[in-house]
């Protein structure tokens, strides 16, 4: 009789269970908001406009008219890559310049 009993009470416990979590899972989904993911996928295409940017120049390619400085916010993204290059690079001298000489050891 106590096995009996307790199988039929576990069942209702894992019955209740699975509709609680189903229960969730619809309520989660009809409440979801996605604004950044929403932006990202549902971004309007400019393939055409930007195209139409890097072909103004026509041919007039080379060292003194780049590719990768035609838009406008083309030159600040290359001197933000600059700065960082630079500030790793010099990061690196000073402290191989500290571990050869011994600077700031702590004893």
């Amino acid at each position: 009789y106590h096995t009996v009993v307790s199988h039929i009470h576990i069942n209702t416990m894992l019955r209740t269970r699975v509709t609680t979590l189903a229960t969730r899972m619809v309520t989660h989904r009809q409440q979801q908001r996605r604004g950044f993911f929403d932006y990202l996928t549902n971004y309007p295409d400019k393939v055409m406009e930007k195209k139409a940017i890097q072909m103004k120049g026509g041919v007039c390619l080379g060292a003194e008219n780049p590719t990768w400085l035609k838009q406008s916010s083309d030159k600040m993204v290359s001197y933000f890559a600059l700065f960082i290059a630079a500030t790793g690079l010099t990061l690196a001298v000073r402290g191989h310049y500290h571990m050869a000489y011994g600077i700031g050891k702590k004893e």
